[in-house]
């Protein structure tokens, strides 16, 4: 009896956009959960909103954007998923009252997100 072994899988390569992009991920959860406990009056708003609203946006990005999606989008759709995500980031600075923060931030995720989406379609 023969066993065929499947062929190999090619090796995902990881370049510096990949890091900066996760990084950059992560710090929208950050922000929007910041923004969360910070923009609304009371404890209960705070709470609810500073620990559901980078939730939501974890599970959004989980079942459209990651790697691994669940649910799988062309590239345009996967563009306004992520969007949607890192703008509500930058919008987070902003109503906080940092809106250096939120241009730079803004501006990094636009960069970044524009070589993606170019390697993405090639």
């Amino acid at each position: 009896m023969t066993t065929v072994n499947p062929p190999p899988a090619l090796p995902m390569r990881i370049g510096p956009n990949d890091v900066l992009r996760f990084v950059l991920e992560l710090f929208a959860f950050i922000s929007i959960g910041l923004w969360g406990f910070l923009a609304w009056p009371g404890p209960l708003f705070n709470f609810v909103f500073g620990i559901g609203a980078p939730l939501f946006a974890i599970v959004l990005w989980a079942l459209f954007r990651s790697p691994r999606a669940v649910i799988t989008l062309d590239p345009f759709g996967k563009a306004l998923i992520e969007i949607v995500i890192m703008g509500s980031g930058a919008l987070a600075w902003l109503v906080i009252g940092q809106p250096i923060v939120a241009i730079v931030f803004g501006v990094v995720a636009v960069v970044s997100g524009i070589i993606a989406g170019r390697k993405e379609i090639a």
